[in-house]
């Protein structure tokens, strides 16, 4: 029965996904996949909470965090690397219940971000042409991404590629106009570090205000995790992967720290303009405001192209995502078969038009029903943080349960370093800011809120509950979790299927 349970995504069958992303293609995935709005206009909000040292002292504690989670995920994508990744490693490891939970919760949370993208799409195209209706464009940012997703695996991957880039060049023409101007070589006089003791800075608010930032900087870093995705239609994901993590985390920990620096200290925190800070309004973008503070009075066009360009490559990788989670699934046996099935060019199709069908009904309640739409997005907002959780726990596992099997480091293609300090500091931060989203509402009483805050947390439960009241599963010994590497074309015991016999 075993023999016949293979992993469609390393599988010789048609029903196959196809390795056609570059090395080159996931570092700038995995580069781009958290360089978004949350850089380029909420950490202007980040840095009016908590002062510049709060604002710094937050990514950079985030940062480190979110390093740990890639490395516990290169570890485990190099030794078995398949589409829908941490979802199937959460049912290898730990336990079948949680990887059905934690995959269906992660494409959920996907789907409903697409259309919060392409409704984005819509607020930044206003800048230009107010006159023409939003939904207009919010149909034609679907309509590309579908095609982008539907042509090839190649086609994403250049398509993320180029769109990542754009935003790479960006950040580094901002750091040389922000040094500039805070030298006083553009802009006129220069503010020099002034800013950094400008009243209360640079600490404001004191821990509870860093503490609320750590929020907005994990909502701004919530992407890469896409590059334990890619492992699965890598040419070479035993090179690519680590690749990815050792050269590109540290590069997107320089930028923000750089980039928020520069903010910093041209922009008092004290500023107006920081505490409004959201994609519907690109003038008030704190690179907009640096920019113009230099003399450069195109910025605000320039800033909201390049908006436009990462609100769409954000879009792109969630349709890209939650497709392979959803097709993951069905391979897994969470999920109905015909979803595991791909096209000649090993696009999954059926997952594919299902993605797109769930956001183009989200999409249509934002406008037909506001509220439904409000309580859709506030189901997908802790998504992420409890996808990170799921990562830093099944890493926990799988390492604990490699080294009691009598396996040496050395065996693993790539092996994360600081375990266990590693997955135990990213399991008790996740947990603190997940906890941390909305506190007030609980002292306050205000039930409505909290439950508009927190209601990913209970959803993730019953799914994992339900699943595991229905099928009878329990969590796998260490000493029988299967940790057996898996090459390109190697093939895989489907857990979902072997828990039911």
């Amino acid at each position: 029965m075993e023999q016949s349970m293979t992993n469609a995504t390393t599988s010789k069958s048609s029903d196959s996904v196809k390795r056609g992303l570059k090395t080159r293609h996931v570092s700038m995935i995995a580069l781009g996949g958290c360089i978004g709005t949350g850089l380029f206009v909420a950490s202007g909000s980040a840095i009016s909470t908590a002062g510049p040292g709060g604002a710094l002292v937050a990514y950079i504690a985030m940062g480190l965090m979110v390093y740990f989670l890639m490395t516990s995920l290169g570890e485990m994508a190099t030794n078995m690397p398949i589409s829908g990744s941490f979802a199937a490693y959460s049912a290898k490891y730990v336990d079948p219940a949680l990887g059905f939970a934690m995959g269906w919760n992660y494409w959920f949370n996907w789907a409903i971000t697409v259309a919060v993208d392409i409704s984005t799409a819509a607020l930044v195209m206003k800048f230009w042409l107010p006159n023409i209706p939003g939904w207009t464009w919010s149909l034609v940012a679907l309509v590309i991404i579908f095609v982008i997703n539907a042509l090839s695996v190649q086609a994403f991957g250049e398509t993320e590629f180029w769109m990542s880039l754009i935003k790479v060049v960006t950040i580094f023409v901002f750091l040389a106009v922000g040094l500039l101007t805070i030298v006083g070589i553009m802009g006129g006089h220069g503010p020099g570090l002034s800013n950094f003791t400008y009243k209360q800075a640079p600490f404001v608010g004191g821990f509870p205000a860093i503490l609320s930032v750590f929020v907005v900087a994990g909502f701004s870093f919530q992407g890469t995790e896409l590059v334990g995705i890619t492992a699965g239609e890598s040419e070479d994901p035993s090179h690519s992967v680590p690749k990815a993590i050792n050269q590109v985390f540290w590069r997107i920990i320089l930028f923000y720290v750089l980039a928020i620096f520069v903010i910093a200290a041209v922009l008092p925190y004290t500023s107006h303009d920081l505490l409004g800070s959201s994609a519907s309004d690109v003038a008030i973008s704190p690179f907009t405001l640096v920019f113009r503070r230099a003399g450069l009075a195109a910025a605000a066009s320039v800033m909201n192209a390049v908006i436009l360009t990462s609100v769409i490559s954000a879009a792109n990788s969630g349709m890209y995502a939650s497709t392979r989670m959803l097709y993951s699934l069905s391979k897994e046996g969470y999920a109905p078969q015909f979803l595991g099935r791909t096209g000649k060019n090993g696009i999954p199709y059926p997952a594919l038009l299902m993605t797109t069908l769930v956001a183009a009904l989200t999409f249509i309640s934002s406008i037909a029903g506001p509220k439904i739409y409000m309580w859709l997005v506030a189901a997908s907002g802790l998504t992420g943080f409890i996808a990170w959780f799921g990562i830093a726990l099944s890493h926990f596992r799988f390492r604990r349960a490699f080294i009691k099997q009598g396996h040496q480091l050395s065996e693993l293609k790539y092996h994360a370093k600081w375990f266990p300090i590693g997955p135990l500091l990213a399991l008790i931060l996740c947990v603190a800011v997940i906890v941390g989203q909305d506190p007030q509402s609980f002292f306050s009483g205000n039930w409505e809120q909290v439950l508009v805050t927190y209601i990913g947390v209970p959803l993730v439960l019953i799914l994992y509950i339900g699943y595991k009241i229905k099928n009878h599963t329990k969590l796998i010994p260490l000493d029988e979790v299967d940790v057996a590497p898996v090459h390109k074309d190697g093939t895989l015991k489907n857990n979902a299927a072997a828990e039911k016999d």
